[in-house]
């Protein structure tokens, strides 16, 4: 940080500040100098004692407060009118503050050193995606023969130049007393893979982080502030509840973290990122309504994120309420209650009455000592990103939940590719805090540039360190922006090489009937021990929330009989997600399969060349239906494969028989005029209906 900076930070002028430096033989010498950790921490203790011998000084020779109490409610002091006597109430605040800069002092002063994030690698051998026996021989130290005739000895039938996978490539390391890590899990600027190994003996337990998830009108904000309202964490006197995205509870002496993220849109996006955000979600259903969309989608959600679900059933205070319906719609979501004989905790509550609030909230604690939640403060911070803003008073602001380790006053700190030092930090009462430990919700500023809500960040001994892999991150982070991040069907073969082991797939069918038979065939796809996952299925159209789940999950779109959007098309090219269309089961089973053996045929893209809407319909007895249609974009031409499209679902795949203009044949039409248009072996369609005309192409 600057001399000026400094200054802003500290509120003294910056002629103060240079003067004090000399006298301290601080070598400075104008406002753009950079101060190191050991000359701010000096000046700190400096500028700060003088402020504070000062203070007391005045105070021991001038009680102000009780000097002007003494006065006020003096009745011989004269006065035109009668004095009303009153007490002044000193500040609740002053002692808290005053103990707050003591500690501030004292942490500046006396900083110790916590466990460095960065681990000590000895006996570890890297593994890298694509590795051949070869690689892994030489990094071993043995040779390539001798390598062979040991796996060979174990069952392993390969040759040297054949790629192995992490799991194999393991046991071999185990056989010579070495340990196998993959690449990015010991590269320290990549927090989303980074290892940390903690010590049994430092971990202690921590609160359970919560997310709650639900349809938009089924209480989620009704049960979250009647929470807020009766368990939060005492605030000092005159704290105002921050603003921050989070918050905490306590209850039975536990605490309790919640994220408030604005529904599951937001939950997805920071898994998008790499973010492990929450321990337990709880999916909120209202009892005198039953399951929705967004009810489906948030168990998809929980699901996919592979967190622990308990099911509060919302408004049972309601005259309509019907809460075994509720649980038996649940149960068709797999989430049956325990008391059904399954095992997903239910709760029936109100969150207008309070009604089983508290149940719920010592169910989630209950579960959070089931999951044997640990994490050890003896380290420096890691963590996740929930908000941020640009604050126009404080400069850069972050809202940031502590996974592991302690975050302090004055660390450096990475977060994202952005580079800072926690100049404050207050929890979610705008409580000032000197440290913070894990499952807290804080709010720091620092930062250089305003980070993004699901970024991972990672608190540093030095400030060197910390510039340095902010620097690397910076560049890794221009780079990705050029490669594809998410899984298609020509990676399959590649990732299972590499050792991947399931397959995520969201499925989007025409019908009923369709869902279930393409599931069925899916989940039985078995190769080299691979399994397909479905992640989500439903009838319809495929949506943004789908390429958005996609996204978060590493999985393909497959769509049976349905068509994307434009608008879904283009969130998919954004997110770099795959969407397959097919309308054969065993084409879809066969390509699937061939992908996943490295045997995948090169690949057709289905162009569509134009799209036509279905105003007219005129009947002829000989030539059966025509359709008036007007030509919305691209160009129809005759005898092009098309398909007829029903409210997002294809109602058949055929070809155009016939294009005519008023009463002559045509080769072509092109956008923004009108034509006749007749399909070859088919005579079902309805206003409304779309006729998109394909080519199949070569992905070159």
């Amino acid at each position: 940080m600057t001399v000026e900076e400094y200054a802003v930070d500290t509120n003294n002028s910056i002629d103060v500040v240079l003067k004090k430096c000399k006298e301290l033989e601080i070598d400075v010498s104008s406002k753009d100098d950079f101060l190191e950790d050991d000359d701010i921490i000096i000046l700190d203790n400096e500028l700060n004692g003088e402020e504070n011998l000062l203070s007391e000084e005045l105070e021991s020779k001038y009680d102000f407060e009780d000097r002007a109490e003494e006065l006020i409610v003096n009745e011989n002091i004269k006065t035109e009118s009668p004095v009303k006597k009153i007490k002044l109430k000193k500040k609740d605040s002053t002692k808290d503050i005053e103990n707050f800069k003591k500690e501030k002092k004292s942490i500046y002063k006396n900083k110790t050193k916590l466990q460095s994030n960065m681990n000590a690698e000895n006996n570890v051998i890297l593994y890298k995606e694509g590795m051949t026996v070869k690689d892994l021989a030489k990094v071993l130290g043995v040779a390539d023969t001798d390598l062979v005739k040991k796996m060979f000895m174990m069952g392993l039938m390969i040759n040297i130049n054949s790629s192995i996978s992490f799991e194999d490539a393991e046991v071999i390391c185990m056989e010579y007393k070495k340990e196998l890590k993959k690449e990015a899990s010991v590269d320290i600027s990549n927090f989303e893979e980074y290892e940390i190994i903690d010590n049994e003996d430092d971990l202690v337990t921590r609160p359970p982080v919560v997310t709650i998830m639900g349809h938009v009108d089924h209480g989620k904000t009704s049960l979250l502030d009647y929470i807020r309202n009766t368990h939060v964490v005492s605030k000092e006197a005159g704290g105002i509840t921050q603003a921050i995205g989070a918050y905490q509870v306590e209850i039975n002496g536990n605490k309790i973290t919640f994220i408030d993220t604005p529904g599951h849109a937001a939950f997805t996006e920071m898994r998008a990122r790499g973010a492990k955000i929450t321990d337990i979600v709880v999916i909120i259903v209202a009892a005198d309504d039953g399951v929705m969309p967004q009810t489906k989608e948030a168990i998809d959600h929980a699901k996919s994120a592979k967190v622990p679900i308990i099911v509060a059933i919302n408004k049972i205070d309601k005259t309509t309420a019907n809460v075994d319906k509720i649980m038996s719609e649940m149960s068709e979501y797999g989430l049956t209650p325990e008391e059904w004989g399954g095992d997903t905790i239910f709760v029936k509550l109100s969150a207008h009455t309070g009604e089983n609030v508290d149940l719920l909230l010592e169910n989630i604690i209950a579960l959070a000592e089931m999951e044997e939640l640990k994490a050890n403060p003896k380290r420096y911070a890691v963590g996740t990103v929930i908000e941020s803003k640009l604050d126009k008073n404080k400069g850069v602001t972050a809202s940031l939940l502590i996974n592991n380790g302690t975050l302090r006053l004055g660390d450096p700190i990475v977060v994202g590719s952005t580079f800072g030092k926690v100049r404050t930090l207050k929890d979610c009462n705008g409580k000032d805090l000197t440290s913070a430990e894990p499952s807290m919700p804080v709010e720091i500023t620092g930062l250089n540039e305003v980070p993004v809500a699901g970024d991972k960040f990672m608190a540093f001994e030095s400030e060197k360190t910390a510039r340095s892999v902010a620097e690397k991150r910076s560049v890794l982070e221009k780079e990705k922006k050029f490669t594809k991040k998410a899984v298609s069907l020509e990676d399959l073969f590649e990732r299972i090489e590499s050792g991947h082991k399931e397959i995520n797939i969201v499925l989007k069918t025409d019908v009923k009937g369709s869902e279930e038979a393409v599931k069925n065939a899916l989940e039985k796809i078995n190769v080299e021990g691979v399994k397909v996952t479905v992640i989500r299925s439903g009838v319809g159209t495929i949506t943004e929330s789908d390429v958005v789940l996609a996204s978060a999950s590493n999985a393909i779109i497959i769509g049976f009989n349905v068509v994307p959007s434009s608008k879904t098309k283009e969130a998919a090219k954004n997110y770099n997600v795959d969407i397959r269309l097919y309308n054969i089961i065993y084409k879809l089973v066969e390509e699937i399969e061939s992908a996943m053996k490295g045997m995948l045929d090169p690949e057709y893209e289905e162009v569509t060349t134009g799209e036509a809407e279905i105003r007219q319909i005129f009947k002829f007895s000989k030539v059966g239906n025509i359709a008036g249609v007007h030509v919305t974009s691209g160009v129809v031409k005759n005898n092009s494969e098309c398909k007829l499209i029903r409210d997002g679902v294809i109602i058949t795949t055929t070809k155009i028989k016939s294009l005519q203009r008023e009463k002559d044949q045509v080769k072509e039409v092109k956008s923004g005029f009108d034509c006749g248009i007749t399909l070859e072996n088919y005579t079902d369609i309805k206003v409304g209906d779309t006729i998109l005309t394909f080519e199949m192409r070569e992905v070159k």
